[in-house]
Order: structure tokens, then sequence, then C-alpha cells
């Protein structure tokens, strides 16, 4: 692990996480050991528009029980229980934070998504799996902790088989060229923060050998999901289950950050499918 990467796994790590997840479950009235996919949604999603976002991209890729899927940057494995429970698909998650991946097998036990999805420490830019071993990879918020585009979708396009798909939700950066405001809830700093501009992207897919086939603005989305959000705290208080689990003491700050950023169209959420050429 270089020593970037560790900086992004010890952000990442908040210590005793599963323990305060079945906490946040008992105090929303929900049974640890009973609970379901859906129960989780609340929290297990730690991307912009949480499970919104997450249905959003996959209207348009609609995986079959068939799809392999590749899940780059799991975290505690929420996207991936989604494709599995919703397309019946098996998943592979990867993740570079230790505490992510005992915590999304041990989610996935609970929900009785084990034989369907499993979880591997590792990176994105050396992913522990076979060459040509996916149908789908997909990527939600991962790319921000990723200084090196190139080798990532190298990587990516390395594990698809011909013809596949990689599809990804990343925030880059606006048209703003000004410093973000730190913390954020990717990076505490701007050493551990890559945030690129779309063309990056392209360039970095194209590279690779796959072609975009579609990109989304999801500014406007972000925004009005974050009005809804401070609104809902404003009236009565954060929610137990929620992404804040896995940001540590400081996710007010961080979450206020994203949204100063976002309004000054220094970031912007963006989704971007591409399809694999060769």
């Amino acid at each position: 692990m270089s020593q970037i990467e560790d900086a992004v796994a010890q952000h990442y790590t908040t210590g005793a996480l599963t323990e305060r997840l079945r906490a946040a479950l008992e105090e929303s009235g929900v049974d640890p050991d009973a609970a379901t996919v859906a129960d989780l949604k609340a929290g297990d999603e730690f991307h912009t528009g949480g499970v919104l976002a997450t249905d959003h991209l996959f209207a348009q890729l609609a995986p079959t029980h068939a799809t392999r899927v590749l899940d780059v940057g799991c975290g505690i494995g929420g996207t991936s229980r989604y494709i599995a429970d919703r397309y019946d698909s098996t998943v592979t998650g990867v993740d570079l934070t230790p505490e992510f991946v005992e915590t999304a097998t041990e989610l996935s036990d609970i929900v009785g998504l084990s034989e369907k999805t499993s979880f591997l420490v590792g990176s994105a830019l050396e992913l522990p799996v076979a060459d040509a071993a996916f149908d789908l990879a997909v990527m939600l918020h991962v790319g921000m902790n990723i200084e090196d585009k190139t080798a990532l979708f190298s990587e990516a396009a390395r594990a698809l088989a011909t013809s596949g798909t990689f599809a990804l939700f990343d925030v880059m950066g606006g048209e703003a060229a000004e410093p973000l405001d730190f913390p954020l809830p990717w990076s505490t700093m701007p050493g551990t923060s890559f945030v690129d501009a779309p063309d990056v992207y392209r360039d970095a897919a194209a590279a690779a050998g796959l072609e975009l086939v579609a990109e989304s603005d999801r500014t406007d989305f972000a925004l009005t999901f974050f009005e809804e959000v401070f609104a809902r705290i404003a009236e009565s208080g954060p929610a137990p289950l929620g992404i804040h689990l896995m940001m540590g003491e400081t996710a007010p700050e961080k979450f206020k950050n994203y949204v100063t950023n976002l309004k000054a169209g220094r970031i912007r959420p963006t989704e971007m499918i591409f399809k694999k050429t060769g």
C-alpha cells in the first residue's frame, strides 16, 4: 500500500464501525440480526444522494442475474447489496479500508446476501481480480482519492470482459478554479484529495480503450438532496443511521464544506458510463 493509500484508509477508519451500525439500527427500531437490505439503505450507500443516486445510475445499466459485477471502492457494501438484491447479480467488492471490508461482509451475512456478494481488501490501482472476469464495473465516489486516473481506468478495463461496461459517479472539478474548502467527506486535507475535471476522466478512459457512451451532470440533484437533508436535520436532528457514522465527529463540517464547494462551482458530481471497445 502506498503512503497516500495508507492515509486514505486511515481517513475512512473510524473504529468499531460494525458495532456502531448495529447500535444505530437498534435505535431506529430494527433488530440488527434480522435487518433487511432496505433497513440498511439510510447508512450504507456512502455517496451523494445515497440510494436515489444509485437508482438513477442503475436505471441506465439494468444488469441481470447473469451479470458479473465488480464494485470498485465498495465501502461497506451498500451498492453491492443493492445490485445483488435488486438484480440478483453476483458482486465482488474491493476496498482499500479493512474496516469497511469487514463491515461489508458482516452486513451481507445479516441480510442473507453472503452467497451473492464477496468483499476483498485491495487497491483500485491493483485490483485483486482476474483479467476479463466481469461484465460490469461500477465506482461511486472513489476517484477523488486516486491521483493516477490513467492507472485507475487501465485496471478497470483489465478486469472487464469484451464489451463490458464501466459506470461511475464521482465528484469532479467544476468551472471555478479555486481551492476547495476542507475537510470533506473523502479527505481532511488536499494531500489525499484528487478532484479532477471530467476531461481527465475521459482522456484516461480513452487511453484504456473505454468509449464514453453517457454522461450526466448531477449538480442540481446534489443541491436539492442536501437542501432536503439539512431541512430534516433542522426539524428533527440527525437520524441514528446515516453515512455520518463513517465520517467521525467532523461529519457536519464535511457536509457543510461539500455544499459550499458545490454552490461555488468548484465541484461537480458527475455520472459517466463507458464501454470496453476491445
